[in-house]
């Protein structure tokens, strides 16, 4: 039997004095893990004091998702895509570059994409 694992966690990390709110995203994600995550998402951004928090995405397992979670998906980024200043995506698909331009798209600040988590950090990190 093969054990697929998928799902989504969140937290609250800091470089130096700065508070960044993480994504990690692991294989493919589906309705049920939205409705369980949805919740957790608006409790981290609620207890970041700027409105505009940065993001830092590890979707290195990531592997996309289900029709209906990639729906889930958009919806919370319209929802909360003003309290976001800047979002590194660290993963290795191409699509993911894409991903990071889209969602540009849906924000009031920038998404980037990045191959490692140390240039992702540096940019988060950036005054700029």
């Amino acid at each position: 039997m093969e054990i697929q694992r998928h799902g989504l966690s969140v937290g609250i990390d800091r470089i130096e004095d700065k508070f960044f709110i993480t994504f990690r995203i692991v294989g493919k994600l589906t309705h049920d893990d939205y409705a369980a995550i949805t919740p957790m998402i608006a409790a981290a951004l609620s207890s970041v004091e700027d409105p505009k928090a940065n993001v830092l995405i590890d979707a290195t397992e990531f592997e996309g998702w289900e029709l209906r979670a990639a729906w889930d998906d958009f919806k919370l980024g319209l929802k909360h895509g003003s309290e976001f200043y800047k979002i590194a995506i660290v993963g290795d698909k191409r699509w993911q570059q894409w991903a990071a331009k889209i969602g540009s798209w849906f924000i009031s600040g920038e998404a980037k994409h990045f191959d490692n988590l140390a240039d992702a950090l540096s940019w988060l990190n950036d005054e700029k």
